[in-house]
């Protein structure tokens, strides 16, 4: 407990730091979600043993390193389908040249490790390119729906949890603790909504706009289940490897892909409800 509140003790400033820099130069975000799009790829493959595969490692990572600029700036966009292309002529042909050694389905892991994950982590970014001038909250409240329900859940799971969730892939997930996300995932969508209301008028002496708050809750209610989903694939994935955490890196948390599994399915969410629904209602 000690090392996980110490830990984001830490980690919590850092990450309001890199999204209020990402708000000045969205190069700033883009570069940080790749890094972590990166690290998570290579921590997944470490899991699963498939790093002894060298050369298709290092495919995977190329290739994971620029996937989310081709989401990112339009400029690159033209080039995605050729270099998706060339990954996949590369690594069939390491496997042709280690047929012996991979197995078809290792290479169907690896070819999709390498896509969703980047694609899952760049969408943070994308908020900053299609409303910068929401970003900030647009992004704070997608990482909110995602880690305040796992924290949430934790926190009263450990207190009042007596009603397993899912004990073959999760044991220590109950029902209790979902419960206790979810109630607090939608008390912080309130709370950023009206937060966000009041700061801009704070700064601005005047109302720019109204956040739509029932559409902030729905959002964070499904998220809640999403994030949740996330987790315990990656849960699963842990089992199946026969691995505690995929990685070290945040002391009480685990590696990258330990704290960033519930953002995976939530953020792409998040964006697409926003897309379709853009929930800040623009007044003047």
């Amino acid at each position: 407990m000690t090392k996980r509140l110490l830990t984001a003790a830490i980690g919590v400033p850092f990450a309001i730091l890199i999204i209020y820099l990402g708000s000045l130069s969205p190069h700033i975000i883009s570069a940080a979600t790749d890094i972590i799009s990166v690290m998570a790829v290579f921590e997944v493959l470490s899991a699963a043993k498939y790093t002894r595969y060298r050369s298709i490692t290092v495919l995977s990572l190329l290739f994971s390193a620029l996937l989310p600029l081709f989401f990112c700036y339009d400029d690159l966009r033209p080039f995605a389908i050729p270099v998706s292309f060339m990954f996949l002529v590369m690594i069939f042909g390491a496997t042709l040249m280690r047929h012996k050694e991979i197995k078809f389905e290792e290479l169907g892991f690896i070819a999709f490790i390498s896509i969703c994950i980047p694609f899952a982590i760049s969408t943070l970014a994308f908020f900053y390119f299609q409303w910068p001038e929401h970003a900030i909250f647009l992004v704070v409240y997608t990482l909110v729906s995602a880690w305040v329900a796992d924290g949430g859940a934790y926190f009263i799971g450990t207190a009042f949890g007596k009603h397993k969730l899912c004990p073959e892939i999760s044991p220590k997930k109950t029902w209790e603790g979902f419960f206790g996300g979810l109630i607090t995932t939608v008390i912080a969508a309130v709370l950023l909504g009206f937060g966000y209301e009041l700061l801009d008028n704070l700064l601005t002496n005047e109302q720019h706009f109204t956040v739509n708050i029932s559409l902030l809750v729905i959002v964070a209610v499904v998220s809640t289940f999403l994030g949740l989903m996330g987790d315990l694939i990656a849960s699963l994935l842990k089992r199946q490897c026969g691995v505690k955490d995929f990685g070290e890196i945040f002391p009480g948390h685990g590696g990258i892909m330990d704290r960033f599994d519930s953002v995976m399915l939530v953020a792409p969410f998040i964006y697409l409800m926003f897309k379709m629904f853009f929930p800040i209602t623009m007044i003047v």
